[in-house]
C-alpha cells in the first residue's frame, strides 16, 4: 500500500468517527469542535459558530500526521499536496461558495460522485455538523492528495 493511500485511509476513519458531531445551538459552544480550532494553532476562536470546514481537515490530516494548511479558509487547502484530476476516496476536495473568485469556500473528503457527477463530500460544518453531503459539481475547484509531514 503507497503512503497516500495509507493517509487516505485514516483520514477517513479518523473523520468517520466524529460523524454526526454537531454545533450546539444558542449560547452555548460543541467543546470537541473549540477543542479542534485550539488543536490545531487558533485558540482564539471561542466559539463553534465559526466556519470549521478547514479546521475539521486541519485537525483530521495532524492526527493523522499529514502536511496541514493551518489556515481556516477552505481555499488554503489548495496549496497543500498534490493536485489530482482523478481522485480517491479519501482525498481533500475544495469548492466554491457564493462566487468562484469569492475568497469563500468549502472543504471536505471526496467520497465519490453522483450518477450526474455531483461530489458527495465527508466533512466539517456541513448543515453545522459532519456528515456527507452533496455538493455541485460546478463548485468544484480542486481535489488534492495529502502527504505525510516531513
Amino acid at each position: 500500500m503507497n503512503r497516500e493511500k495509507k493517509i487516505n485511509e485514516e483520514m477517513l476513519a479518523r473523520a468517520a468517527s466524529y460523524l454526526g458531531l454537531k454545533e450546539i445551538v444558542g449560547k452555548d459552544n460543541n467543546p470537541v469542535i473549540l477543542d479542534m480550532f485550539v488543536e490545531i494553532g487558533h485558540s482564539w476562536v471561542k466559539d463553534d459558530e465559526t466556519s470549521w470546514c478547514s479546521c475539521f481537515i486541519n485537525f483530521i490530516a495532524k492526527r493523522c500526521g499529514a502536511n496541514i494548511s493551518g489556515e481556516l479558509n477552505a481555499r488554503s487547502w489548495l496549496n497543500v499536496g498534490i493536485a489530482t484530476q482523478y481522485p480517491e476516496i479519501g482525498n481533500v476536495v475544495v469548492f466554491w461558495r457564493e462566487k468562484k473568485e469569492s475568497w469563500k469556500g468549502h472543504v471536505g473528503l471526496f467520497m465519490g460522485y453522483t450518477v450526474n457527477g455531483d461530489i458527495y463530500c465527508l466533512g466539517g460544518n456541513q448543515n453545522n455538523e459532519v456528515n456527507i453531503s452533496v455538493y455541485p459539481k460546478l463548485k468544484l475547484l480542486g481535489f488534492r492528495i495529502l502527504t505525510f509531514a516531513h
